[in-house]
C-alpha cells in the first residue's frame, strides 16, 4: 500500500500563521524554556487568547489558562508550540497535545527543530481535521554569500552569550525608530522572531555554507535611507553556536552593532566550564569579524538584560557599561532604547 504524501508545511519566509493564537507551554521547566511563547505574549499580546500549561509546567505568561476546546471556543485559530529545548525535539506528551489541538480544530505552528510533519500521528490528525501545519524552522533555498557591498544601512545585535536579549533589543529598536518616523524593518533570524514578524529565515537551520548568503537574501539592498535591523543569534564566544554568529556577521555587513549582555550571568548558557567574556573582549572580537565584509562597522550601543536586578542595580550596571566602552547603555525592556537610537542618528546622519 502506498504511503500518503505528507502535508505541505509552509516555509518560514512566506508563512502567515492564522491568528489568534493559543500559546503552548507544555511542561516548560523555567521561563527560558518557554521563550518563544513569552516573546509572542510580550510583543503581540493582542493576538494571544491564552496559554496551555500541562501539570508539571513551571512557568506562566500571566495570561488565561485554556484547554484546547476552550481555546478554540475563544477564537484561537492556531496553537503555537512556544517551547524550546536542547535539540528542539517533541516528547511523547507534546505529540499527544499537538494531536489534541488539531482535533479541537486549530492549526499548529512550531519552532522546534523536529518538524511537525515528521510525526505520522500529527500528519494524520491534521489531514482528518482539514488543518494546516507550519514550521518556523523550514528555511527557503538561499545562495552562497558573496560579500559584495550592497546599498542600505544595517544594524545587527550581537551578544556575550546566547539568550541575552538580542531579539528584544532588535524589536525595541524597530519600535523606537518607527516612532520617530524612520524607515526601519526587523529581520527575524530565529523561530520566536519569525512568529512575531510573520516571516524571516531560521538561520540555525540553514546549511553552514549558506548562512552568510541567507542573511544577504534576508536583508537585500535598499535605497530609502532606512535601516534593516537584523536579529542576532548565539555568541562568538559560545563553543556550540559561534558558527551561526560569525555567519550572521559576514552576511549582515552591518554598519552598526549593538552589544547585548546579561550582567551577573555565572557562565555561558549550558556550559558551566566556560566563563562569560568581558564586554571589551566581545566588542573587539565582533568588530574584527564584521570588518571582513564592512570595514566601517562600528558599535552604537549596549543593551543590558537586567530582568533579575533591582532598579538601582540596573542603573548602576548601565553606568558601568557606559564607562567601560563609552557607548550608551540601556535595558530595552526596562528603559527603552531612545539613547541608543540617538547615537545611531548621530553616527549615521542622513
Amino acid at each position: 500500500m502506498s504511503r500518503p504524501l505528507p502535508l505541505p508545511v509552509e516555509p518560514a519566509a512566506a508563512s502567515t500563521w492564522p491568528a489568534p493564537f493559543l500559546l503552548y507551554l507544555g511542561n516548560a521547566h523555567d521561563d527560558l524554556a518557554g521563550k518563544t511563547a513569552r516573546g509572542l505574549a510580550f510583543w503581540r499580546p493582542e493576538l494571544c487568547v491564552g496559554q496551555f500549561r500541562d501539570r508539571d509546567c513551571k512557568t506562566t505568561l500571566g495570561i488565561t489558562d485554556l484547554d484546547f476546546a476552550q481555546a478554540r471556543a475563544a477564537g484561537a485559530n492556531t496553537m503555537v508550540v512556544g517551547v524550546a529545548n536542547a535539540g528542539g525535539r517533541m516528547d511523547e506528551r507534546t505529540i499527544e497535545h499537538v494531536v489534541a489541538a488539531l482535533d479541537a480544530g486549530m492549526n499548529v505552528a512550531s519552532g522546534l527543530h523536529q518538524r511537525l510533519d515528521s510525526q505520522p500521528r500529527i500528519v494524520e490528525a491534521a489531514r482528518r481535521n482539514g488543518r494546516s501545519l507550519f514550521d518556523a524552522r523550514n528555511p527557503p533555498p538561499t545562495p552562497v554569500g558573496n560579500g559584495l557591498p550592497r546599498a542600505g544601512r544595517r544594524l545587527l545585535t550581537v551578544g556575550t552569550d546566547c539568550s541575552t536579549g538580542k531579539m528584544y533589543t532588535t524589536l525595541a529598536l524597530e519600535k523606537e525608530m518607527r516612532a520617530r518616523g524612520m524607515a526601519a524593518d526587523f529581520r527575524a533570524t530565529g523561530q520566536t522572531g519569525i512568529f512575531i514578524a510573520g516571516h524571516g529565515i531560521p538561520i540555525d537551520a540553514v546549511v553552514a555554507d549558506f548562512i552568510s548568503g541567507g542573511i544577504e537574501w534576508l536583508s537585500p539592498a535598499r535605497d530609502d535611507d532606512g535601516w534593516d535591523l537584523i536579529e542576532g543569534q548565539g555568541s562568538l564566544f559560545h563553543p556550540s553556536y559561534a558558527g551561526v554568529s560569525i555567519g550572521l556577521l559576514h552576511g549582515a555587513q552591518p554598519d552598526a552593532l549593538v552589544l547585548c549582555h546579561e550582567p551577573g550571568r555565572a557562565h555561558m548558557r549550558g556550559l558551566p566550564h566556560y566563563a562569560v567574556p568581558s564586554l571589551q573582549a566581545t566588542l573587539e572580537a565582533n568588530l574584527a569579524a564584521a570588518h571582513l565584509t564592512n570595514a566601517e562597522a562600528r558599535f552604537v550601543g549596549i543593551a543590558l538584560n537586567t530582568a533579575r536586578m533591582s532598579e538601582q542595580d540596573a542603573e548602576r550596571a548601565c553606568r558601568s557599561a557606559e564607562d567601560q566602552l563609552g557607548l550608551p547603555a540601556q535595558d530595552p525592556v526596562r528603559h527603552g532604547v531612545s539613547r541608543i537610537v540617538d547615537h545611531v542618528i548621530a553616527c549615521f546622519p542622513n
